[in-house]
């Protein structure tokens, strides 16, 4: 069990170590969200983050070449003026 604590004027949560492992939260930057239930606090995880490595893995697994495809590495672009 965890209670709220007073940070400055704020106030925030201790999160026990075997949760924070639990849920890859470790070093990771969070989002808040309030739900029906309460609040759920998950990690931001980068776009594409990871694609690279499955990308290599499937290819070696196939016996193909390493994978040098520039877009595996580019940023990704602000789509918010696109209308859908």
């Amino acid at each position: 069990m965890t209670h709220l604590i007073k940070i400055g004027n704020s106030q925030g949560i201790r999160i026990p170590k075997p949760f924070i492992e639990q849920a890859h939260l470790y070093g990771s930057e969070l989002k808040l969200e309030v739900t029906k239930h309460g609040l759920l606090i998950a990690p931001i995880k980068a776009p594409r983050q990871g694609w690279k490595e499955s990308i290599q893995t499937m290819l070696s697994s196939h016996g193909t070449e390493e994978a040098n495809h520039e877009w595996l590495d580019a940023d990704l672009t602000d789509d918010s003026d696109l209308e859908w």
